[in-house]
């Protein structure tokens, strides 16, 4: 019989204070007594609704049902027949809004904590597993995979058990995309991606380090020389937006991509970094969604005082609730209904201040959210050093601009069938931020876990 506890049992936490200082993982995880109670809150439902808000359809009561019996490496058994990524899903995926937004125990109280008990399993396993991944038997086919993000990942996993020969190639000199340079140490640890990538290559998947398909290589190239049957785009969207205001060339102005990865890949937070940033006091940062929350929460590490400007209200803000809370409790300060209209440098052309005017909501947008609009004589000026862009991206076009017969849309996004992930190109196929723009990890991999199925259909009676 199910425990009707009706709300969930606490993450341990570090302390606000002590974590506002170091770069340290900020949820601690659940014991082993307490991820078994809390599986013990599922009701196992006839219908398992919780499956249909996942992504890439995990198991969900089956691996909890394990879970509550305390057959934790069962549980990750379940989980990673569906998931090449379970510890990083467990940590960062928007699971209210997903599974435990499906749940049937959050209609009178709380769902059950799925998304930690997914992180619970998959740390257990990294802790406790004696042997590798076993690598399948080669089918003879090979894929190429471009990107290393979670859709790529996901991609190049799925082909792999299935004994494809699967390339990914990465731009940059690790791999892991987004995972490693976007996401901040202290919400998923760099250790926990690179086991996840330690599994892919022990099933055989190959991992090639600084080549740009594009200027190293071309996707033709790949496919017309090198024996790649189908390729796989995974490149997400890392180019950043800005607002277009005046000052936003100034020194100590950054897009909060840049910011992000020269913390997060870079590690210019240490006393000793290659590349160091700017040790700012006054930090302002622009934007309401997770990557604001992020490069909020880094700068406050940093040292500095940190304000997040947003245009709507709190009830708006896209960013997880969770991030939100926790960034107000290291410190961070809001200013809502609030819009940068120019930012102002001093003689050596560094930021200065930012002047902001105030907002009022008035009918709703495209996006079904009031629409902001600006207070008239409402400008005022607030000393800053730093500002932060955090305002979105977009696919970066080399891709599309060195790969023929290759149709994107005006913003750059790559076209796709969507039950396949198939593009313009025969055999070449995208998902991910590089299609949809930016988005969650999990839809990625979700997208990665769509075009693997259609590429194996495609390729398997070969």
């Amino acid at each position: 019989m199910a425990d009707m506890r009706p709300d969930k049992h606490p993450m341990p936490v570090q302390d606000a204070v002590i974590r506002s200082h170091n770069f340290g993982e900020v949820a601690l995880g659940y014991s082993e007594e307490t991820a078994i109670a809390e599986a013990k809150r599922c009701l196992n439902c006839r219908h398992k609704p919780c499956i249909a808000g996942c992504p890439v359809k995990i198991h969900i009561p089956e691996f909890i049902q394990e879970m509550s019996q305390g057959n934790f490496e069962a549980a990750y058994q379940i989980i990673a027949r569906s998931s090449a990524l379970p510890a990083v899903c467990g940590r960062v995926c928007p699971q209210e809004t997903q599974c435990e937004g499906r749940c049937v125990r959050g209609i009178k109280g709380e769902p059950v904590a799925i998304g930690r008990l997914e992180r619970f399993a998959a740390d257990w396993h990294m802790t406790h597993a004696e042997t590798a991944p076993q690598r399948p038997a080669s089918n003879g086919h090979k894929v190429a995979v471009i990107g290393s993000g979670p859709s790529s990942l996901t991609c190049a996993g799925d082909l792999a058990r299935l004994g494809y020969e699967v390339t990914v190639f990465e731009a940059l000199h690790l791999a892991g995309g987004v995972l490693v340079y976007g996401i901040p140490e202290f919400r998923l640890p760099k250790s926990i991606v690179q086991k996840e990538i330690d599994a892919l290559i022990a099933m055989g998947v190959t991992i090639r380090t600084n080549v740009v398909i594009g200027r190293t290589i071309t996707i033709d190239e790949l496919m017309q020389e090198h024996g790649f049957e189908a390729v796989f785009i995974g490149t997400g969207a890392g180019l950043p937006k800005f607002m277009g205001i005046p000052g936003e060339n100034l020194k100590g102005v950054y897009s909060a991509n840049e910011f992000l990865t020269r913390i997060n890949l870079m590690k210019a937070y240490k006393p000793d970094a290659s590349t160091p940033i700017q040790q700012a006091k006054k930090v302002a940062v622009v934007g309401g969604g997770n990557v604001a929350m992020d490069a909020a929460r880094c700068a406050r590490r940093l040292g500095a005082d940190v304000t997040v400007i947003y245009r709507r209200t709190e009830a708006e803000l896209p960013a997880r609730r969770e991030e939100v809370e926790h960034a107000m409790e290291e410190g961070v300060v809001f200013r809502f209904l609030t819009n940068p209209v120019s930012i102002a440098g001093d003689s050596n052309g560094w930021v200065q201040s930012v002047r902001c005017q105030e907002m009022t909501l008035g009918e709703p947008d495209a996006s079904g959210r009031r629409r902001p609009v600006a207070v008239e004589g409402s400008e005022s000026d607030t000393e800053m050093d730093c500002v932060i862009m955090a305002l979105g991206t977009s696919p970066n076009p080399l891709i599309k601009d060195t790969t023929s017969g290759l149709e994107t849309t005006r913003w750059g996004g790559i076209v796709v069938t969507e039950d396949t992930g198939l593009t313009s190109r025969e055999n070449v196929y995208a998902g991910g931020d590089a299609v949809t723009g930016a988005a969650t990890v999990i839809l990625a991999m979700g997208a990665g876990k769509t075009a693997a199925a259609a590429i194996h259909d495609v390729l398997k009676d070969r």
